[in-house]
């Protein structure tokens, strides 16, 4: 198969787990008023290694406001490191947020596990609220940002997926914010560009392209992101420009999954990818950096993939039509 060319350089645990189920903060709906600009940092696929460090010092330079880590945290089941990993390059309290992912799973309801370390960090963080089951089925919001984070396809109980499903809908249809954006860490096999097989269902990017929401993923350890589609199931695209005018009804997907573990090839193409950076494009560590309400402007965001080399390896816009 020819490699894409697309290198858009600038255009028992289930007791556990309900035990973990109860109300952190209460979310609440922010106002449609334009807050200062916030830029939000996506990484996924992390590791303890100098690679997951830089990746880190990055974000710092980049000056973001918080991070949406789409899962795999340290690969080797250990909270207290992997805590001392975030502290040491960002601080204790700095607004880091993450969903579930498969290496996180047997450390993450635990005592003293991923989800101990990561309440006790919310509860430093001023500026946040969250409800729910703290990064498996929860909602949050941070200075007028709506986002949901996930573990639908990752427990691995199916029967699990219909109730994430209805929670990402229930969420989305209360939640009045402009930018809304649904995070979890696994992917379907035609939404990521490498060897990764279908793990979260259509449900759920429907529901959340439906209720006007970004769909922030990892799993596969490469970058990429679609155009503006009209359906995920039917992978129909509704615009090629870099300028994505999202609505309810209208969203795009991306794989932001170079946190510092490894770099994988391109094995998969199609005409709905705007944007691919994995080995085959010679691509680094890295992060995609979204600044929401940028300029001012409550309706508009901007957005670019930046390598711990300084190669911007991808850029566009984003114009918030949800109503």
């Amino acid at each position: 198969m020819t490699k894409m060319r697309i290198w858009t350089a600038l255009s028992g645990f289930v007791a556990a787990a309900a035990a973990a189920a109860v109300p952190l903060q209460a979310a609440k709906a922010d106002s449609l008023s334009a807050p200062r600009p916030v830029t939000v940092a996506f990484i996924a696929d992390q590791g303890l290694g100098e690679s997951a460090r830089a990746v880190l010092r990055l974000i710092a330079a980049e000056g973001a406001d918080l991070v949406l880590h789409q899962g795999d945290l340290d690969y080797r089941d250990d909270p207290d490191a992997w805590d001392d990993l975030i502290t040491d390059e960002l601080g204790a309290d700095f607004p880091y947020f993450v969903s579930i992912g498969n290496h996180d799973v047997s450390r993450f309801f635990s005592p003293d596990g991923y989800q101990h370390k990561l309440r006790t960090r919310l509860r430093r963080i001023e500026d946040a609220r969250c409800s729910g089951n703290l990064g498996m089925q929860s909602a949050c919001t941070f200075r007028g940002l709506f986002f949901i984070l996930s573990g639908i396809g990752t427990v691995p109980k199916r029967a699990d997926d219909r109730k994430h499903v209805d929670f990402i809908r229930e969420q989305l249809a209360q939640d009045t914010s402009l930018w809304r954006i649904c995070s979890w860490h696994k992917t379907q096999r035609a939404l990521q560009v490498g060897r990764k097989t279908d793990a979260v269902g259509w449900d759920a990017f429907e529901a959340c392209r439906q209720g006007g929401a970004i769909i922030a993923s990892g799993h596969e350890h490469t970058y990429s992101r679609t155009h503006l589609m009209d359906s995920f199931e039917r992978l129909s695209v509704a615009s090629t420009s870099s300028t994505l005018r999202i609505a309810k009804g209208r969203s795009f997907a991306f794989v932001s999954a170079l946190g510092g573990k490894s770099i994988r090839d391109q094995d998969r193409d199609g005409p709905w990818w705007a944007a691919v950076y994995t080995s085959d494009q010679g691509a680094n560590f890295g992060a995609l950096f979204c600044t929401f309400f940028a300029g001012g402007e409550p309706d508009r965001a901007s957005c670019y993939f930046k390598d711990i080399d300084g190669v911007v390896a991808d850029r566009f816009a984003i114009v918030s039509e949800v109503r």
